[in-house]
């Protein structure tokens, strides 16, 4: 269970506290520490699922926790770049990458207990919508202007392309899922199976 690629997984959750406190220091080197911080882990995202499948050490818990890691990691950034810069123009791609992944996450439990799971299968539109925020939420926690780089501009319309992604892929899953929400005699054994 605890091979390395999980172990390289638990390490991006227990950089979290450590993100949060980075991103609070009052010095000057922070942003770029955040940045480096958010960086390392999206980069040990890609590392643990591509050694899980080399070094055939795939397991259900690391399954499990790799979704569950990015998604903390991804939600605590948007969370204190919100904080951090209060405007609409952030908090409202914010609240729907968020928003998106609750609903999503909702959807996919529901369909594995009726047994349905396969219909909500991850997707290469939802590596994109990965990838976009991957990039944006690096740069806005970077914001410093990079020569004439534009990084905060460039991060936040990287976001709104990531929010666009976030919805786009959300409508491709309830599509999928739309059948089995459809039909009333799954949904009523499903409510006599949590009773």
């Amino acid at each position: 269970m605890f091979n390395f690629p999980t172990i390289l997984t638990l390490g991006r959750i227990g950089l979290i506290p450590v993100f949060i406190i980075v991103f609070y220091l009052p010095v000057q080197w922070a942003h770029f520490a955040t940045a480096l911080i958010f960086g390392l882990a999206s980069l040990t995202d890609w590392v643990d699922g591509y050694l899980a499948r080399r070094l055939n050490q795939t397991s259900a818990f690391g399954a499990f926790l790799d979704p569950v890691a990015d998604k903390l990691m991804v939600a605590v950034a948007l969370v204190l770049l919100v904080q951090g810069d209060p405007s609409p123009w952030l908090a409202i791609p914010a609240a729907v990458i968020i928003c998106r992944e609750i609903a999503v996450s909702a959807l996919r439990e529901w369909m594995a207990e009726i047994g349905e799971r396969a219909q909500v299968a991850v997707s290469n539109l939802g590596k994109y919508k990965t990838t976009a925020q991957m990039i944006a939420l690096f740069l806005l926690l970077y914001r410093e202007p990079v020569g004439a780089f534009p990084t905060s501009s460039v991060g936040l319309v990287l976001l709104y392309t990531a929010a666009v992604l976030t919805l786009w892929s959300m409508f491709v899953y309830m599509q999928a899922a739309w059948p089995v929400l459809t039909e009333n005699n799954k949904v009523e054994d499903s409510k006599e199976a949590n009773r």
